[in-house]
């Protein structure tokens, strides 16, 4: 096992550690960044008095960023602690202390108070802590417990025993803490509907105000005012005449200004439109902006080799991103992990449509039984609890729980069109009433409601994984939804000096040079996936954007450092592709 570093790890600079505002869409000038070194200590105490050292927040401990690099074990408990002291004139009435994320459960103390508990590894939490704050200083203690995959819990790729497609487990604080101060009256939250055909858009403005006064709104595009309303409710409906569509062609966005009783929040949307329809052929297609669009994307994981879960700067986000528009790919499958609201700002803004799974959890620990029979074609039904690993009645109420907090969390971003709530079996249930629940909370968005196998004839799309056998599809099944390759290629190019386990490589399909590997992906697209286009293919997600530990199947190795195919040959791929698909559809 050899320790990698990207090149922003390397040149981390630790007194300014991920410290961009970290929510694009709702921003105040009142920001204070948390993050940076912290007292800790990993015991199975569940109270202690001395600490081990100091950790790099929010790096986890298991992280080399962190300068812990150690592994919390599951009867441990990880405790944090940092002093406080406000800036000068940086209190108003509220204070609001922020966690992007934390893993698994936490509870927060301060000045010694318990403030919240809260249960879930990847979604955020805040809480109002002014009542606990009696001057400009104050005391910060976080109580961490990690079982990772001993239980029903969400915990996406980590296991205990890494290896293959599993990943090396991750626990504590792993996204941004900050705090925010606001006046008594403030918008809690902004949730932002976007009507593309009657060129509207929609604030709902969630407070403790029912009837605001001195309210104003300003859309601009480009910095150019596009129109302003004084408003008395918290329903705002504004008219967009001429509007710039948002597109991965044209990701164009509009800034909106909020001035709300006492509070002036600033943030951006973009006008846009996803749905199923058929075609003029009858065929199921993904349309955008009311024409058919052809989805052309890999899979993306978002761990790191030097913080795992943790991107080691906004620009690996940036670089990520971009590298694969240079590809010419439109589009990513955020695979089984919830991100910081920056890397989806970046989507939105560098032009790329993005599904977001939701985080797999399950009692049950292989995949081979659900794998074979998917090879077989046979689909169980889901509320065969005990085959799926969810017998536990509260480890299903919790999915659904973080669920709900994930929709809530990522309802205003731009590129997201379409939800994964279950991939490949692990931890499934009740499959069509998630998706019917999914479309009571979103009617905005589509829905893949069981991505690969196990599927229970629901959600938008006929959703297959395939790796081990040729690419083949019905065109009856383009008829009811829209066929689409949600997993498959993972060819393998292992470059020794740029590989977390040289020694030991996972991969479906395995080459030896750049050669072999261009040679392999074109026959690939163009001998199998290319015919399958006439029978109503329309969405692709290779496997996958970058090497993560001893799976290296990516277009970049882990350490991002090399890109394996040269970007003319992969951009004329995806050229051919989009040409294809036009010649097959008909456009009113």
């Amino acid at each position: 096992m050899k320790q990698l570093l990207t090149p922003w790890g390397e040149n981390i600079d630790k007194s300014k550690v991920l410290n961009e505002y970290p929510r694009p869409q709702m921003v105040r000038d009142s920001y204070l960044s948390l993050n940076g070194y912290w007292d800790y200590a990993i015991s199975k105490k569940a109270e202690i008095k001395n600490y081990d050292g100091k950790i790099l927040v929010p790096f986890s401990p298991e992280s080399i960023l962190s300068d812990v690099n150690k592994i919390l074990g599951e009867d441990e408990f990880l405790h944090y602690y940092r002093e406080v002291k406000l800036p000068s004139n940086f209190m108003k009435d509220r204070l609001i202390l922020h966690f992007g994320a934390v893993d698994q459960e936490a509870e927060v103390f301060i000045n010694d108070q318990l403030a919240i508990r809260h249960l879930g590894g990847f979604t955020p939490f805040s809480v109002d802590i002014t009542e606990f704050v009696t001057c400009d200083s104050f005391s910060i203690k976080l109580k961490v417990k990690d079982v990772t995959d001993t239980s029903f819990r969400q915990t996406g790729k980590q296991r205990i025993k890494r290896g293959g497609i599993f990943y090396t487990q991750q626990s504590g604080i792993w996204q941004s803490v900050w705090l925010e101060s606001v006046p008594f009256n403030y918008i809690e939250k902004l949730i932002i509907t976007t009507d593309f055909d009657n060129s509207k858009v929609l604030f709902k403005i969630i407070s403790s105000v029912d009837k605001p006064t001195n309210n104003n709104i300003k859309i601009s595009f480009n910095n150019n005012l596009t129109c302003e309303k004084n408003f008395q409710d918290n329903l705002v409906e504004i008219t967009l005449d001429n509007f710039f569509a948002w597109s991965p062609e044209e990701p164009n966005l509009y800034d909106f200004e909020i001035v709300y009783e006492e509070d002036l929040v600033k943030g951006y949307f973009g006008m846009r439109k996803f749905e199923r329809k058929a075609d003029d052929y009858g065929v199921m297609r993904f349309f955008l902006n009311n024409k058919p669009y052809f989805l052309s994307g890999v899979l993306d994981q978002g761990y790191y080799p030097d913080g795992l879960l943790t991107a080691p700067s906004d620009k690996a986000f940036i670089f990520d991103l971009q590298s694969m528009k240079d590809l010419g790919f439109n589009f990513i499958r955020k695979h089984i992990k919830i991100e910081p609201l920056r890397w989806y700002y970046h989507c939105d803004r560098l032009g790329l449509i993005v599904w977001q799974d939701m985080v797999n959890g399950s009692s049950r620990k292989d995949i081979i039984f659900h794998g074979a029979l998917a090879l077989a074609n046979i689909h169980l039904s889901d509320k065969l609890y005990f085959l799926f690993g969810r017998k536990s009645k509260e480890g299903r109420n919790q999915f659904i729980k973080e669920l709900d907090e994930m929709i809530n969390h990522l309802i205003n971003i731009t590129c997201i069109s379409t939800w994964v709530p279950f991939n490949e079996a692990w931890g499934q249930f009740d499959a069509l009433k998630i998706e019917q629940h999914l479309r009571l909370l979103d009617k905005t968005r589509l829905i893949d409601h069981a991505s690969g196998w196990s599927d229970q004839s629901g959600g938008d799309y006929f959703s297959r994984h395939i790796y081990f056998k040729k690419i083949r599809f019905n065109k009856q099944k383009s008829r009811k939804r829209i066929i689409a390759l949600t997993e498959f290629g993972g060819y393998s190019l292992m470059i020794e000096s740029n590989s977390f386990m040289p020694e030991k490589v996972f991969g479906y399909k395995k080459f030896s040079t750049q050669d072999e590997l261009e040679k392999a992906l074109k026959k690939l697209y163009i001998e199998e996936v290319i015919p399958e286009l006439e029978k109503g293919l329309s969405v692709l997600v290779y496997t996958q954007l970058s090497d993560v530990e001893e799976e290296v199947n990516g277009f970049l190795t882990y350490d991002r450092l090399v890109l394996k195919v040269s970007k003319d040959f992969m951009k004329e791929i995806n050229k051919l592709l989009t040409e294809k698909f036009a010649s097959l559809i008909k456009i009113n």
